[in-house]
């Protein structure tokens, strides 16, 4: 009798010690799912298609250089119809991917503007390791048939049981150790006003930057990322959308670190593509209205708050495709 009692109990602990961690483990994701979600606070514009934005007139895909220099406040109070798709180290696999994902909300003829930057037939991310982390924000916004290589791992520990992942972030779920981590923003440009420190201390940003996108890379121009563009602008005029290629303003300490003969395959390889795919496409990188002018930059190649108003109006009155959308 002793020894079935033993047996019991032993199955008992077996079967509630696993159901006890499981119960801790559910009881825990549910508020880490807030802090895991306001990790990727730049793909909740997203959740306003279909609901505060429908059949958008305007819009842009892009890495970095679409998510900050295009800001669409002027045409929206004009009443049209604008939308933002880009996002930090987005490659154009996932511009098509949202593409794909959100399209149904794109007016028909919407104008999306697609940045080419001088990383963007390489990988801004410098490491597999980076490029996996920015990957999984993804699969928040998402769905699976969609998701470049979607992985079902992946997908559980990251929008299932974020909880899974959640590493030195589950600190914050105890408030007496919550970790203090602040996100610092690029300092602003310095201005006339400033001294010569300030602006060799934007000179020196400029080069890191330029290291960022450049050096210790085997191969600055990939024929993956080629395809992924001409995909890209192949969906958006199958679609009934209007591709339009462009670069868009950096600064003279950025443009000074890039080589002739980079900016001379770069050139090329986009023209061949415009060519190909009759596709227009707009250069704005060594505009003297922008690349002398620091006080319209955040950094070396992202134009500030201002800078992006002021390059919207510029490209509202100098691009014909836009001029045509905005009934001009």
């Amino acid at each position: 009798m002793e020894k079935k009692n033993t047996v019991l109990i032993f199955i008992i602990k077996c079967i509630a010690i696993p159901a006890a961690a499981i119960s801790i483990l559910f009881l825990l994701n549910l508020p880490y799912r807030e802090i895991d979600d306001a990790k990727y606070m730049d793909m909740w514009n997203l959740r306003m298609l279909g609901n505060q934005i429908n059949e958008v007139e305007i819009a842009n895909v892009g890495s970095s250089h679409g998510a900050y220099d295009f800001i669409y406040d002027g045409l929206t109070e004009d009443g049209y119809s604008c939308f933002n798709f880009g996002s930090v180290s987005q490659t154009y696999q996932y511009d098509l991917a949202l593409l794909q994902e959100y399209g149904s909300h794109l007016d028909e003829e919407c104008i999306v503007f697609i940045p080419v930057s001088y990383f963007s037939f390489n990988n801004e991310t410098v490491n597999e390791t980076e490029a996996q982390a920015l990957s999984v924000k993804y699969y928040h916004c998402l769905s699976p048939k969609n998701i470049p290589d979607y992985d079902l791992y992946t997908d559980i520990v990251t929008t299932r049981l974020p909880i899974l992942s959640a590493g030195e972030d589950l600190l914050k779920l105890l408030p007496s150790f919550s970790l203090s981590l602040k996100a610092f923003a690029a300092e602003g440009s310095p201005d006339g006003g400033m001294d010569e420190a300030a602006v060799a201390e934007f000179a020196n940003r400029a080069a890191m930057r330029y290291d960022r996108h450049f050096n210790n890379k085997e191969n600055l121009f990939l024929p993956e990322r080629e395809e992924q563009l001409l995909s890209l602008i192949d969906y958006c005029q199958k679609h009934g959308l209007t591709p339009v290629l462009i670069t868009t303003p950096f600064s003279s300490y950025y443009n000074a670190q890039v080589s002739e003969e980079f900016l001379d395959r770069f050139y090329g390889t986009i023209n061949r593509i415009s060519s190909d795919t009759d596709v227009s496409y707009y250069d704005y990188s060594h505009d003297k209205r922008f690349q002398e002018n620091l006080t319209y930059f955040s950094d070396s190649d992202h134009l500030n708050a201002e800078g992006a108003a002021y390059f919207m109006e510029i490209i509202a009155e100098e691009v014909p495709e836009l001029r045509a959308a905005l009934g001009e």
